[in-house]
């Protein structure tokens, strides 16, 4: 069906988004329609020929890189003539003298308090809602119901509720307490009925007093202790008369009538318009900011069904308690939400320009994601400090960092906010900035509030930008090849350099085993080990579980041990993963390849048949692993490495192609999201699906992919679907 546009200035608008934007957008601000789309149609029209020069300047670069990789291939890379020949084609910046960051106004979420980060497909109401409801959660649910409890010794799971299992989660619990707010003497296992509090003193003797910061009463005894140990809060709530059911409903198992524990958990959450979600049009756009529209107005909600019951989500209110000094205190109810945009290279008809171009996307999300933000602002339920927090992926180089400050100016001139309200978040997941992290950093430096690390999408651009070097290492050695400790070790090294601790985030990327919490619980303590203040989890769950890890170590001072040792060399940061003298085997080859076909296809058919951005896909093991376009970008970008260098034949892969898509067309044979109309096969008649055929693209035409980039194929083929 022809969408329907309306032509203002030089401007050609979608009717849906027009109407969205003078709507329920620009409602009740001080902004009116006319004056802002008078702003914004100026500033596009001044900001899209740079976005297109960036653009070609990326090309450039990559031809340059690609004709030095020809001309050197079977030779040893000799890293000085490497960097010397990166410097000359202006792919290495010099660096400037060292400096500190100058962002000011930024929550304590960012600055001082670290934890937890979610990120959430912004396109889904419930989960969006789930995500910033997560700053508290339940210790206790999230230990049941996963498997740091094991299921040994009659501790299973099973329909109804297992007292056995329950003891193990007091048990946990109590340990967890013991390790984090001790007692004076004793144990928390040792305590017999609820403790008192009266003059708003405890009776409970701390080791530390001044971790009791609050409390609830209610019908004069304890109902809610509220603690706190490395800035987080721990709120531990009790059931004196055990009238709450939901966690012992065969009666209070707890001597001291605990109820749960309740973690302050997922401290700040990424809304993403980006990776996590398949939005090709001003349809799907409209969804998505209308989604962070409601977060920022506060009145989002979503009504589902559970256990045949209308269930309505809706934002929690903030958590009232009495201070221990009799004072009331209020302390923020939901996480503190940022806004992913889209990077700089998507286009979007939802919009075009007086030449007939579509916008580029990315100009598009900052001016209206920024402005749904004025309606919290004004109300300041979100930010306390009155900060728009914009997460911007996928910039190359200082220069598109530059170019991001422009747009926001931009931005803060047409909607008359303060210079430098609109704070950006890097990430650090393309190559040309983390060779040159610290000159990106530098072109931020008045509105910089994290660098995030994104393992996966900085591995896809590895190998394309080194697309002629050779054929590539086992996806698998990657995370032991030496650029990647380099480059993880480089964005904590810069980010201390610049000031960022106490001050700005440094982040480490995303656990995608959502089923595997006990494997999670071992591992990703390893995170803050390497000095960083907050971490990405792919669940409420998850966030609760990993809060446990800030508790055990306090990150400032982990980060004040690090700024002493060697930072990380560039010559590491810039060895190219090739294999050396490759000799799998046909059977190693055809099962790495195997491999990433499945978890590939079965992402892409969930993208294209269902507008679907993130899942969790099962693996070849069917193992279910968090799957969005990053995944995709090293998926496909190995395997066509590998096809370019003759490891593989096309042929060869297509079979393999081939065989995956019946084994996830099995797997998703009874998945309910497709509805009534049930899943829709790739095979055997592969030729006729849309699915099957972009999948095969990103593979097949992978290393002409601008930067390895999949959102190109992904959205040309969601179109084709969609209409």
């Amino acid at each position: 069906m022809k969408k329907k546009y309306t032509k203002i200035n030089n401007l050609s608008i979608s009717n849906e988004l027009l109407e969205f934007v003078n709507n329920e957008l620009l409602k009740n601000t001080k902004i009116l329609p006319q004056d802002f789309w008078i702003g914004f149609d100026k500033a596009v029209h001044e900001l899209a020929p740079k976005n297109k020069e960036l653009i070609k300047i990326r090309e450039d670069l990559q031809k340059n890189i690609d004709v030095w990789h020809t001309k050197n291939r079977g030779k040893e890379i000799n890293l000085d003539e490497y960097k010397k020949f990166l410097k000359e084609i202006d792919y290495l910046k010099e660096v400037g003298p060292d400096f500190k960051i100058k962002t000011k106004n930024v929550d304590r979420e960012i600055t001082s308090i670290a934890g937890p980060q979610l990120v959430v497909p912004i396109m889904n109401a419930r989960y969006a809602l789930n995500a910033a409801n997560a700053r508290w959660m339940s210790l206790y649910d999230s230990l049941y119901g996963t498997d740091v409890i094991p299921e040994t010794k009659g501790a299973v799971i099973g329909k109804t509720y297992n007292p056995i299992r329950g003891q193990k989660v007091i048990e946990y619990g109590r340990n967890f307490l013991d390790k984090n707010v001790p007692l004076e003497k004793g144990s928390w296992k040792d305590i017999k009925g609820v403790p008192e509090i009266n003059n708003n003193q405890l009776n409970l003797k701390l080791k530390n007093p001044n971790q009791f910061v609050g409390y609830v009463k209610k019908s004069n005894h304890l109902s809610s202790l509220l603690l706190t140990n490395n800035n987080l809060h721990i709120d531990i709530i009790f059931d004196a008369n055990n009238s709450l059911e939901i966690h012992n409903p065969d009666g209070n198992q707890d001597s001291a009538a605990i109820h749960d524990i309740i973690l302050e958990s997922a401290v700040s959450t990424i809304c993403d318009n980006e990776d996590s979600v398949a939005a090709v049009d001003a349809e799907d756009k409209v969804i998505c900011y209308r989604n962070w529209l409601g977060l920022m107005k506060g009145n989002l909600n979503s009504t589902f069904k559970k256990n045949n019951k209308t269930v309505e989500r809706k934002l929690n209110s903030d958590r009232n308690y009495t201070s221990k000094d009799g004072k009331e205190l209020k302390l923020h109810g939901r996480s503190l939400l940022l806004i992913r945009n889209v990077g700089h290279l998507m286009k979007n008809p939802a919009i075009t320009l007086k030449d007939g171009s579509e916008i580029p996307e990315g100009i598009m999300d900052a001016f209206i994601t920024s402005a749904a933000c004025l309606h919290d602002i004004y109300k300041k339920g979100n930010s306390r400090t009155g900060s728009i927090y914009i997460v911007k992926p996928k910039m190359h180089g200082p220069d598109e960092s530059a170019f991001t400050d422009l747009i926001f100016t931009k931005v803060e001139e047409v909607l008359k906010l303060k210079k430098y309200t609109c704070k950006i978040g890097i990430m650090d997941e393309e190559r040309r900035t983390s060779s040159n992290l610290k000159e990106c950093v530098r072109a931020l430096e008045n509105r910089v509030f994290f660098i995030n690390t994104g393992f996966l999408d900085r591995t896809g651009d590895e190998m394309h930008t080194s697309m002629e070097a050779g054929p590539m290492i086992k996806k698998g050695d990657m995370k032991s090849s030496k650029w990647i400790g380099a480059y993880e070790n480089n964005n904590v090294d810069i980010g201390l350099q610049c000031g960022f601790s106490g001050k700005a985030q440094i982040g480490k990327g995303m656990w995608a085993m959502p089923d595997k919490m006990a494997d999670m619980m071992e591992q990703k303590t390893g995170h803050l080990k390497a000095g960083a203040n907050c971490a990405w989890v792919p669940s409420p769950t998850a966030a609760a579980l990993h809060a446990m890890h800030y508790h055990e170590i306090d990150i400032f001072e982990k980060q004040k041990e690090l700024q002493n040792r060697e930072p990380a060399k560039l010559d590491d940061l810039l060895t190219i993963p090739v294999a050396d003298r490759p000799n799998w085997s046909i059977e190693e080859i055809n099962s790495e390849i195997s491999n990433s076909a499945q978890t590939l296809l079965g992402y892409v058919v969930r993208w294209i048949d269902q507008g679907v951005g993130c899942s969790k896909v099962p693996d070849i093991n069917n193992i279910g692993l968090m799957e969005d376009r990053a995944t995709l970008r090293i998926s496909s970008q190995h395997i066509a490495n590998w096809i370019h260098h003759g490891i593989c034949s096309s042929k060869q892969v297509l079979e393999i192609m081939k065989k995956m898509a019946k084994i996830v067309d099995n797997q998703n044979k009874n998945d309910p999201a497709y509805g009534r109309s049930g899943y829709e096969n790739m095979s055997p008649n592969f030729d006729k699906s849309v699915a099957f055929k972009a999948a095969c693209d990103l593979v097949f035409h992978g290393r002409n992919q601008p930067s390895g980039y999949t959102e190109p194929l992904l959205h040309l083929n969601r179109l084709i679907k969609k209409n």
